[in-house]
């Protein structure tokens, strides 16, 4: 029985006992204890012995359930400002909370687009003001992510932005990627780019093969990635620059990543849950939930990611969380609205890897904790002393299938709906704070 105390502040102290500590930090995952307080964990036991009582301490049995790091979640995009009917920061941090996400980055493809200070200064104080999960902005690369002009780079790091992105236009121009990768350089700080080849991708909703044919979907090869890859870090290796591949998806992609990184180049790689969980066959009933950019490729794609992703090659694993309101998703395939939401179900799809795919679950939950938190140089995604107190209890074991009611996002397209999943938030805590209780 889960023993819980309501009206937990911050500054008090609290002992979560009992627990399954799972923290890829420490390449630890096994019985232990955590004490926080004051916003921060205060100690860390690990093995069976609980911890020494003290005056005023409030004690959560866990039941044997894993205590781990909050989820850092690099790829969220929402419809504030500009489009408050898809997603406010509101509901995308409700629904964060629910999904044990305690930190995600809101993309800067807002209307207007977050491309100056004042705008990353905007988001910053909604998220304060809402005051349940960290929120980070991300800045647009270039003005109106138009792929013309440089963003106000180093004023947008003073601002806060933890990184810059076009989303997903690609910067055609090689001149100007290479502009922004140098100007970047000059304040270390980190570029997102999608590998998107545009003039073969334009119109595609498919991966090119059998499955593509027989539907009659416009599609792409799954090579134009590589294509498109193969000069974005070309220009990484040129200008020095910190380069995150934003989505890899395809077996020819992780072939020139992993040359790159060979090469000691400081590149990371990101991929979308729903290409490390579905392919191509997916789309097969053509409902819109999985009309996805980049879109669902082969088996033999998502087996190779899930490989890449066991073996540290993919650093970070996102939700690529997208809403999109139903009048644009009921239309027919090729003319909806790409994206998914996926706040809510990240880690249980991750959960689902480990024990569909058997990939060890410290691999996993590295990619959405302690990796993100060193690319963006945050101090979460860790149980250790002195860290935040962001932290998640999760029942592993406890299957659950997702309704439309359950989904706290104002966007109701996930893919996930009326599926069973595997693996259930109880308890979400931020900076100290209880910020989502499953009872």
């Amino acid at each position: 029985m889960l023993k819980w105390v309501a009206s937990m502040s911050d500054s008090a102290a609290i002992a979560f006992v009992n627990a399954r500590l799972v923290d890829p930090a420490s390449d630890y995952d096994g019985p232990g204890s955590v004490i926080i307080a004051d916003g921060v964990i205060t100690d860390i036991i690990h093995g069976e012995h609980p911890p020494a009582g003290q005056v005023g301490m409030k004690v959560i049995d866990c039941d044997g359930n894993a205590v781990m790091p909050g989820l850092i979640d690099m790829r969220v995009k929402t419809g504030e400002p500009g489009s408050e009917p898809k997603e406010t920061l509101k509901s995308a941090s409700l629904a964060a909370a629910a999904g044990g996400v305690t930190s995600f980055v809101v993309q800067p493809d807002t209307d207007p687009v977050i491309d100056g200070p004042a705008m990353v200064d905007f988001i910053l104080r909604r998220a304060r003001d809402i005051e349940l999960v960290h929120v980070y902005p991300a800045g647009a690369a270039t003005k109106g992510a138009d792929g013309k002009h440089l963003a106000e780079i180093g004023l947008m790091v003073q601002a806060g932005a933890v990184y810059f992105t076009d989303v997903d236009r690609p910067i055609v121009n090689s001149k100007i990627l290479s502009r922004v990768l140098t100007y970047a350089n000059g304040f270390n700080a980190l570029i997102a780019h999608r590998p998107k080849e545009p003039w073969l991708s334009e119109g595609a909703v498919a991966t090119s093969g059998e499955m593509a044919m027989r539907m009659g979907l416009p599609s792409v090869t799954a090579l134009s990635e590589r294509i498109a890859l193969e000069r974005d870090l070309a220009l990484a290796e040129l200008t020095g620059a910190r380069f995150l591949v934003d989505q890899i998806s395809t077996r020819e992609g992780l072939g020139s990543l992993e040359r790159a990184k060979a090469k000691g180049l400081e590149v990371y790689a990101s991929a979308s849950i729903n290409h490390l969980v579905f392919n191509e066959i997916d789309i097969g009933d053509y409902r819109t939930f999985y009309r996805l950019d980049p879109p669902l490729r082969s088996e033999r794609d998502r087996q190779a990611l899930v490989a890449a992703l066991e073996s540290g090659l993919i650093d970070v694993v996102v939700s690529n969380h997208c809403p999109a309101p139903a009048e644009d998703k009921r239309l027919p395939f090729s003319e909806a609205a790409p994206g998914a939401i996926g706040l809510q179900t990240l880690l249980p799809a991750l959960i689902g890897l480990h024990l569909d795919a058997e990939v060890p679950l410290l691999d996993l939950i590295r990619a959405v904790t302690i990796n993100p938190a060193q690319i963006l140089g945050l101090e979460a995604g860790r149980l250790a002393r002195g860290a935040p107190a962001d932290l998640i209890m999760v029942d592993i074991d406890a299957p659950f299938a997702l309704r439309e009611r359950d989904i706290l996002s104002k966007s109701k397209n996930s893919p996930f709906e009326n599926r069973t999943l595997q693996g259930k938030v109880l308890k979400t805590f931020v900076d100290g704070r209880l910020v989502y209780d499953q009872g």
